[in-house]
């Protein structure tokens, strides 16, 4: 019914712009429930392949989650203070005391500092994980998806701007958490019980060394988990965006009424 309009020459339309009108709606009506299972598949092929890109990008979190743990562990072994010769430094004279709170603050900035230079590969290879597994989704997409190209590749573009920024964002928020674990684990290791004339109570300062420690894991975990949902809604919103136009949609049921004969053509061809 539409070839005609294909030819050199556009027809103009009949005189009864109401009956054609209803013509138009009812045969675009047709079309719209022809094209319908082919969009909802194509849109279900654009989900499963947004899925994939979660999935692609969860071990990023689960080893920057892993290594987070594992150093919170090896900074816990090499500031333990509970131990027969720290407890005898600690308990005995005030220069024994004070001289093993100062090796302890020089091992916090020591191993705060490794920390920081183990963490930051893996935060590099989120960034670079984000570049390279969103533009396998746009070569995987775009075959499928109900939207242009040139919407599909802004899609595309937004969104890896966005998992980059925030995934740097994140590892920036890190390394502060790491800056202000130093500086709390140092404060506690100041030693002012040695400068009193007695030395700390080795039980509660190691207590409060595992509750810092503890304390930092937890805020981190809940960062990187924060991001993993930053993911989830951004990758929906692409979905939602990609999505076929609903039935009502003026791409589906234009209105032909108030528009002169050229541009009714011209909006039926498209």
């Amino acid at each position: 019914k539409l070839g005609p309009l294909s030819g050199s020459e556009a027809p103009r339309l009949p005189r009864d712009p109401v009956g054609m009108r209803q013509q138009l709606q009812e045969e675009l009506e047709e079309v719209r429930a022809r094209l319908q299972p082919y969009m909802a598949e194509a849109h279900e092929l654009v989900g499963w392949n947004l899925e994939g890109l979660r999935q692609q990008l969860k071990p990023y979190t689960m080893d920057l989650m892993e290594q987070v743990a594992l150093r919170v562990q090896e900074l816990q072994e090499k500031l333990r203070v509970v131990g027969e010769d720290t407890k005898a430094q600690l308990l005995g004279g005030v220069g024994e005391a004070r001289a093993l709170l100062q090796e302890l603050q020089s091992r916090v900035v020591q191993h705060t500092g490794r920390f920081k230079e183990l963490f930051h590969p893996y935060a590099e290879s989120l960034v670079s994980g984000i570049g390279r597994h969103v533009q396998e989704l746009h070569r995987s997409v775009a075959p499928h998806a109900p939207a242009s190209p040139a919407r599909l590749s802004r899609c595309v573009q937004v969104l890896s701007r966005k998992l980059t920024l925030k995934a740097k964002a994140l590892h920036a928020r890190i390394q502060q958490n790491l800056d202000q674990l130093r500086e709390e684990l140092s404060r506690a290791f100041a030693g002012t019980g040695a400068e009193q004339g007695a030395g700390p109570d080795p039980e509660m300062l190691s207590e409060e060394v595992r509750q810092k420690l503890e304390a930092f894991r937890q805020d981190t975990y809940l960062q990187i988990a924060a991001f993993t949902r930053a993911i989830d809604q951004e990758t929906e919103e692409v979905q939602q965006q990609l999505a076929p136009p609903p039935p009502g949609h003026s791409a589906f049921a234009p209105e032909f009424g108030q528009m002169d004969s050229d541009k009714a053509l011209s909006k039926l061809q498209a």
